[in-house]
């Protein structure tokens, strides 16, 4: 269904997840079922018409379908829990040298205090980790505009984008502006063994490759308006991502100035 630009609905974080890929022009979608990124895919489903949806066994399968969707010329976004990006790991840390073609954006959904999981690890660690650009949203309308902008800047950087979510932002409702889609061309697929192919002889020079990217989305993160001050009270200064904003904002008000990093 086609809504127009000027149309506020309230929405989960999942649901403006899944709304914003659409909007971005997205061609597959895969995941695999865990609170709090379930919905994610559920929600994708009405949109069938233009983006293949599949649940996969299992995180890495899921992973490394949107990969292959990313190689063959088109954006695909994959969505797990986070204990779910563990058992992702393996192509994950790979796709971050090898880049992409499609835009490709692999959302994972964090459970601080455990509300529906084992554990409550901290994947922004990943991002580290693995030298991904990492996103944070903070409401549901960011978590569109973040999906949205994920796919943009995983192709300008030829990179996979990590969007980090948590249980309050998926499942807290704001507000969303709903756009139209936007059609992505296909990028017919070319053959390239030395970019998407990581042995030894190939993975060294993209390890290089790798640093030059990190230094160019160093210095776009320094003047993105997603990083930003709000200035207030000069006597507490509080430096916040995601939700932490939020509670942040909440608990202090205007008797402290904030530093919001949403990349």
């Amino acid at each position: 269904k086609k809504w127009r630009e000027t149309m506020k609905v309230l929405m989960t974080g999942n649901e403006a997840i899944a709304r914003g890929a659409w909007e971005a022009g997205i061609t597959v979608a895969s995941a695999y079922p865990g609170t709090p990124s379930t919905e994610i895919l559920e929600n994708m489903e009405q949109y069938k018409e233009d983006v293949y949806c599949e649940w996969a066994p299992n995180e890495k399968v899921a992973v490394e379908t949107a990969i292959g969707a990313s190689v063959a010329g088109v954006r695909a976004l994959a969505a797990q829990k986070h204990v779910g990006l563990n058992v992702a790991a393996d192509p994950i840390f790979t796709v971050a040298y090898t880049g992409v073609t499609g835009g490709l954006v692999l959302v994972t959904a964090d459970d601080p205090g455990m509300h529906s999981s084992q554990n409550e690890q901290d994947n922004r660690n990943y991002a580290t980790a693995a030298r991904l650009l990492m996103l944070n949203p903070a409401d549901s309308s960011e978590a569109k505009e973040f999906t949205k902008l994920g796919f943009e800047l995983s192709e300008k950087f030829d990179t996979p984008v990590l969007l980090h979510v948590t249980t309050r932002i998926c499942h807290t409702k704001t507000a969303v502006e709903l756009e139209d889609r936007k059609p992505v061309p296909h990028v017919p697929y070319q053959k390239n063994i030395k970019k998407f192919v990581a042995t030894p002889a190939n993975a060294k020079v993209l390890r290089v490759k790798l640093e030059e990217r990190i230094a160019a989305m160093t210095e776009y993160s320094n003047t993105t308006p997603i990083n930003r001050a709000e200035y207030f009270s000069t006597k507490i200064g509080v430096i916040s991502a995601g939700v932490a904003y939020q509670y942040a904002r909440e608990i202090f008000g205007e008797d402290a100035s904030y530093l919001k990093l949403g990349m």
